[in-house]
């Protein structure tokens, strides 16, 4: 399930478990367990007792939703903009090599919008937004496989513990 740009769930889903928790208040109202709630409504019985805990507090006004957790950061247009960019290569922004890291997606953002990210959540807009990790499709010209042998056949060993 791909979210959109606010993250979470899509006001549909946001639309349906709102329905969930109203339709708990009634029955809430009618004095049902709370088992037999979460049985029905095919929830899990903490959830029904964490809204009844919030209806009693508050009603079931109380147990409409709230909207999104937060507002998105970047706005539809920027989000384009930072795809741009990013088609542009990492070469365009002063980069030696042709690779995409966080840390210089983040630079990116950075200098482009100043707004300020973590990586992790870097991370979670560019997958959030249709981006995945990607793996070379072929071999470094540079790797040396003599090289790697030796590591593999002599450093590997000494750093590998013995598992008992």
């Amino acid at each position: 399930m791909r979210y959109p740009q606010g993250g979470g769930l899509t006001t549909e889903r946001q639309q349906f478990r709102e329905e969930l928790r109203l339709k708990a208040a009634e029955r809430f109202a009618r004095g049902e367990a709370s088992s037999a709630i979460a049985k029905d409504l095919r929830v899990s019985v903490r959830s029904v007792q964490r809204w009844r805990r919030t209806w009693d507090e508050g009603g079931p006004r109380a147990l409409r939703s709230q909207g999104p957790a937060s507002l998105p950061r970047l706005s539809q247009k920027q989000l384009a903009q930072l795809e741009a960019e990013l088609a542009k290569g990492p070469a365009a922004h002063g980069w030696e090599d042709q690779r995409w890291t966080l840390s210089r997606v983040k630079t990116v953002i950075g200098r482009r919008f100043h707004l300020t990210y973590t990586i992790q959540g870097v991370r979670k807009l560019l997958v959030r937004n249709g981006w995945s990790c990607q793996v070379p499709a072929r071999r470094a010209i540079e790797r040396d496989d003599e090289a790697v042998a030796g590591w593999v056949k002599e450093v590997w060993p000494c750093a590998e513990d013995s598992r008992r």
